[in-house]
């Protein structure tokens, strides 16, 4: 974070900083969902689980999955864990998530 002095006793943080990301590919994309394994995470926020359970209806109306596996945040605010991303990358073959407010 950067920081300008206003006064001798003053100082002002610059909240924007610096960020710096490796440039990475994008996923392979899918050609079809047909018996693909899907992965639906569900942030927790109030209308999420509704929105994701209507998403999939509608995806099934044309698409046949081999599995759908769902999975929750604990919270909207906070980021997956390591632990659930590993896990959600070994059993799926796509995921879809959405906020739902």
């Amino acid at each position: 974070m950067n920081k300008n002095r206003l006064h001798p006793i003053q100082i002002a943080y610059d909240p924007r900083g610096i960020v710096a990301v490796k440039p990475q590919r994008l996923a392979p994309r899918l050609r079809t969902f047909e018996n693909v394994r899907l992965g639906v995470v569900d942030n927790s926020k109030w209308n999420a689980s509704k929105l994701l359970r209507a998403v999939i209806s509608q995806l099934q109306i044309n698409t046949t999955f081999s599995e759908i596996f769902m999975y929750t945040k604990p919270s909207f605010s906070r980021p997956a864990t390591t632990a659930l991303l590993d896990r959600i990358a070994a059993e799926t073959d796509a995921v879809i998530t959405a906020i739902g407010d």
